[in-house]
């Protein structure tokens, strides 16, 4: 995986610019409207990986059993869940965030290959990092030059 460098200049303090190997792009959280829409933020950007993540494994699965699904979608929302939620309550971690999928499977499957594809769409790496948790380190790094 390649190294990911994000920065943010003055006076544009709130644009970010990403760097993955040969690929650009940015993230705004300038609240600015581009050509009348929002443009995509933070979290947007990791609701596109696990959508991205889900419909690449259940192709890949179908194709590895054979199975005739001809598109996989994947629709993504998320929100914050309260504290007294009861799908936080009795948690030995609360989860705060609610992320809801909805799958659209075209192609002429049985049901048997619906329910299971529907089981394989919770097993993407990005699914399982979200699901796990992160410990993010933070530290100075005094060899980069400023």
């Amino acid at each position: 995986m390649a190294e990911v460098v994000v920065s943010a200049a003055q006076p544009n303090g709130l644009v970010a610019q990403i760097q993955m190997g040969v690929h650009q792009f940015t993230i705004d959280e300038s609240d600015v409207q581009k050509q009348g829409a929002p443009v995509p933020g933070p979290n947007d950007y990791i609701l596109s990986a696990l959508g991205a993540c889900t419909v690449v494994t259940l192709q890949m699965y179908a194709q590895r059993k054979n199975w005739p699904l001809e598109k996989a979608e994947v629709r993504l929302s998320q929100m914050v869940l309260e504290a007294t939620s009861p799908l936080t309550v009795n948690q030995p971690h609360p989860k705060r965030m609610l992320i809801t999928k909805r799958l659209k499977l075209t192609g002429p499957l049985t049901p048997e290959q619906i329910k299971r594809l529907e089981e394989i769409s919770s097993r993407c790496p990005v699914q399982k990092t979200l699901e796990a948790g992160v410990v993010v380190q933070t530290f100075l790094d005094e060899t980069l030059p400023t």
